[in-house]
């Protein structure tokens, strides 16, 4: 019999909870989606997550949602670093902005995003309106047009069509996943490894990337993959930025609500499976790698 307290019933009611706890919420609804999908042939399924437009819309989640994870692999570490490493005036008040996004509904961010960077947005809109002011002021004072229509189209937010909008609202509900992950690693890190490296000789660079990042890779891997999970998930930001044009800037997610709406449950089934396998698969291979690259840790 082991001395240490248990707070927590024995091993097999724990065990039997945890069972029927993630099969109940987890494993069964998983389940009842693939179920689904055997009312429709086979040959019908492939047609349906083979279709250009649902293909065009798995590139455009898969992508948006790997760049969107990328960028917060990297400034997200920057952000950790940062709200662990130095204290500055407003410290906490940073620490606690960074979990917002858990708490703003994801409509109300895309909302937000889309005044401010869409044509007729704050920002988006600055280069249209620049070019009309010049050209009302030189209509008034008689010299015509001075500036083309789209001479400061480039000061438009690329949002028609292409992915940029979507990569925005996908870094902003996806940031807390990598800061989150990797700020406690660095909290419970030892500086004194870093002076030993500093007394041998290690400028900043190598003590960074021989000492401090391995230990920090598990945690930064692991980052990434949620937020690239979540972003892949996400529906309600992204329909108000995107043009939501079939075949070009239409999100799974959308495809999957669009068939919904049209009472096409099997195939809207069917796309999800697809998205369930997809993501299954990424986040294997992320977690393959997260494994090795502890194993590779020990063994050094």
């Amino acid at each position: 019999m082991s001395d240490s307290p248990r707070v927590l019933p024995g091993f097999s009611l724990s065990l039997g909870y945890t069972i029927f706890y993630l099969s109940a919420l987890v494993l069964i609804p998983l389940a009842a989606l693939v179920l689904k999908t055997t009312q429709i042939s086979l040959g019908e399924f492939w047609r349906i997550i083979t279709d250009p437009i649902v293909v065009a819309s798995y590139k455009l989640t898969f992508s948006a949602s790997f760049l969107a994870a990328a960028i917060n692999a990297i400034f997200g570490l920057i952000v950790a670093w940062t709200l662990v490493r130095y204290d500055f005036p407003g410290r906490r008040f940073l620490d606690a902005l960074i979990d917002f996004p858990f708490a703003l509904p994801t409509a109300v961010a895309g909302l937000t995003y889309a005044s401010l960077y869409l044509k007729d947005g704050w920002i988006g809109g600055l280069g249209p309106n620049i070019v009309a002011g010049v050209n009302g002021v030189a209509g008034w004072l008689g010299a015509g047009p001075a500036l083309a229509p789209d001479t400061l189209d480039w000061l438009t937010f690329p949002y028609t069509g292409q992915t940029a909008g979507i990569v925005l609202v996908l870094v902003f509900v996806s940031l807390p996943f990598v800061v989150r992950t990797v700020q406690p690693v660095l909290q419970e890190w030892d500086p004194e490894y870093e002076t030993a490296a500093r007394s041998l000789g290690a400028d900043k660079l190598t003590i960074f990337r021989r000492v401090i990042f391995p230990e920090l890779l598990p945690a930064w891997t692991s980052g990434f993959a949620t937020a690239f999970a979540r972003s892949i998930g996400e529906y309600g930001s992204v329909i108000f930025i995107a043009s939501n044009i079939p075949g070009k800037s239409q999100i799974a997610p959308l495809q999957i609500v669009t068939k919904l709406d049209d009472f096409q449950y099997a195939a809207a089934a069917s796309i999800g499976v697809v998205l369930l396998a997809i993501s299954l698969l990424l986040l294997l291979a992320i977690n393959g790698v997260e494994t090795f690259a502890r194993r590779h840790e020990r063994a050094a």
